[in-house]
């Protein structure tokens, strides 16, 4: 598919995400204050550990293993040993290492066994090898720059492979032209997912690195953020306002758009999936989560209601197992639990001195009395926490 691709500023988007819109009031709320408060009283939380080291702000999160990884805008990519972040010490500043400095600020990471993947604001998605030296022990090393250049110089010399981008200017279908948000992983881990400022949504192939596929004008602004459900469906999120779901029918080549989700007010900032890709999350500039279903008859989704409680823009959401975390503009997480579809706050978690841009977390142990969370947030104060979530199995 040709089309025409518009670039912008890296700025714009990022203080655009941050910008608090009139709450929606169209869609009704799925909390309910008594109930809500009945949770909170039952709930322990604390930060266990404040983590520095980066110069500029956390930009992206993800867990892999015995590590947690870390991108932040001054280009870098750190790593800490889990073990040292998840035991109560009283530490303001733990050991890290730098995995990579990158040429662009890090919007996002994702690992998958040896290979740790990372999308750029210079455009590019980069491959680092993960290799054991010891127990304990990791060294990076680059792999690969996607596009690749074999990838690059098989579409260049075919025009009907060039796609106009602006007056003047051209380039192959296989290159993002503006920031590479967000990237997610299918199910069966053979394809990666990027989306862009750029407004196109590619696939590639994770095996070799190839792009299989590149949707032009998927929206009709920068598009934030992805997510990969666990029957092949694919979400965009957009400063457009609208979640387009993308599905590869049987006996297909290609992805196509098979539904658009309008009820936010404002630029989606986050998407997250259910554990069983029934639920989808979404988070955007006009404070609220909504919470979409599949529809029982033609497996579409359907608005169920609105998560309220934070007083700026929703920036990131992450869910783990029961869970769903949130992180807004206002400085705050907000975990939710969710029963019988009346879902409650459990824990407001403070601490922050800037938005919080992304969140990961993981399920820590599980005993007779209650579950415990760990939930790891980065922000805009150029800090990162760990805080602990101990919720009584009763709740």
């Amino acid at each position: 598919m040709l089309g025409i691709m518009q670039c912008h500023s890296h700025s714009a988007y990022d203080s655009e995400s941050l910008c608090s819109q009139p709450s929606l009031r169209s869609v009704p709320s799925l909390s309910s204050q008594p109930h809500h408060q009945k949770f909170l009283s039952g709930i322990d939380h604390h930060c266990l550990a404040t983590l520095k080291g980066h110069q500029s702000y956390i930009s992206s999160l993800t867990l892999a293993g015995k590590f947690l990884y870390g991108g932040s805008s001054d280009k870098e990519i750190r790593f800490w040993k889990r073990n040292q972040l998840d035991s109560e010490l009283d530490h303001e500043s733990l050991c890290n290492n730098v995995v990579a400095v990158g040429k662009g600020a890090v919007k996002s990471l994702v690992v998958l066994a040896d290979k740790l993947f990372s999308a750029h604001q210079d455009h590019k998605i980069r491959v680092w090898k993960i290799s054991n030296q010891e127990p304990d022990q990791q060294k990076y090393t680059h792999l690969a720059t996607l596009p690749t250049l074999g990838d690059r110089a098989l579409k260049i010399l075919l025009p009907k492979n060039q796609v106009q981008i602006r007056r003047h200017k051209t380039c192959t279908w296989v290159h993002h032209v503006d920031t590479v948000s967000a990237l997610a992983l299918s199910k069966d881990e053979s394809l990666l997912y990027s989306v862009s400022w750029d407004r196109t949504l590619k696939i590639w192939r994770t095996s070799d690195f190839k792009c299989l596929e590149s949707v032009f004008s998927a929206h009709d602004d920068a598009i934030n953020a992805v997510a990969a459900s666990s029957d092949g469906d694919v979400y965009t999120g957009s400063a457009d306002k609208k979640i387009k779901v993308w599905r590869k029918s049987s006996g297909e080549k290609k992805h196509s758009l098979v539904d658009t989700l309008e009820r936010h007010n404002s630029g989606i900032n986050a998407l997250a999936l259910g554990t069983d890709g029934s639920v989808l999350y979404s988070g955007s500039c006009d404070r609220s989560i909504l919470v979409w279903e599949k529809d029982g008859g033609d497996g579409g989704m359907v608005v169920m209601g609105a998560l309220r409680g934070h007083t700026q823009s929703i920036l990131c959401l992450v869910v783990v197992c029961d869970l769903v975390c949130s992180g807004s503009a206002d400085k705050t997480i907000r975990v939710w639990k969710c029963v019988e579809r009346n879902y409650s706050c459990l824990a407001v978690l403070e601490g922050h001195k800037g938005p919080v841009k992304c969140l990961t977390a993981t399920i820590d142990e599980h005993n007779h009395s209650h579950t415990s969370y760990l939930i790891y947030s980065g922000s805009l104060d150029c800090d990162m926490k760990v805080w602990r979530l101990n919720v009584p199995i009763h709740l």
